[in-house]
């Protein structure tokens, strides 16, 4: 598979950025250049970083910001669906900014987390009487175990 050049990543950002200014006009949320900052760092991450991780990101550009606004600002991206707090298990909160479907592999040992896609997960089936009453909204599935990194220091 071939890797994105500069100018695609390059593009692909912007066109991200102009989709949650469209996002945020329709919410009637601000477009402030911190919430955009915020939103970028997230873009332009490639792990799922904590609120601390775009922190130390965003104040690189705007030094006067705090870790509540950021952590905020991150809560918020997800309350209006331009990202997902990737579920896990007891750790500090990491965010995802790729709204495609996919699913998440976290290793228990050097917490990284892994993205994938496997199709069938996607049409998992949950049974009418399974929740009454409730709606379901969103389904995910989340793996935990060693990555390929971690896995031969487990087994030594």
């Amino acid at each position: 598979m071939r890797g994105k050049t500069d100018t695609e990543a390059t593009g692909h950002i912007e066109d991200r950025m102009e989709a949650f200014r469209s996002k945020c006009r329709a919410t009637g949320l601000k477009i402030t250049p911190q919430r955009m900052a915020v939103y970028k760092a997230l873009l332009e991450s490639m792990e799922h970083p904590s609120a601390e991780v775009v922190f130390r990101q965003v104040r690189k550009t705007y030094p006067s910001i705090s870790l509540d606004t950021v952590n905020r600002t991150l809560l918020t991206l997800s309350e209006i669906g331009a990202a997902f707090i990737v579920e896990g298990s007891g750790d500090a909160k990491r965010f995802d900014a790729n709204l495609k479907n996919h699913q998440h592999f976290k290793c228990v040992k050097c917490k990284r987390i892994i993205d994938f896609h496997h199709e069938a997960f996607d049409c998992l089936h949950i049974a009418e009487n399974l929740l009454p009453g409730c709606t379901v909204l969103r389904k995910t599935v989340y793996l935990e175990g060693y990555c390929d990194l971690c896995q031969d220091s487990h087994k030594g």
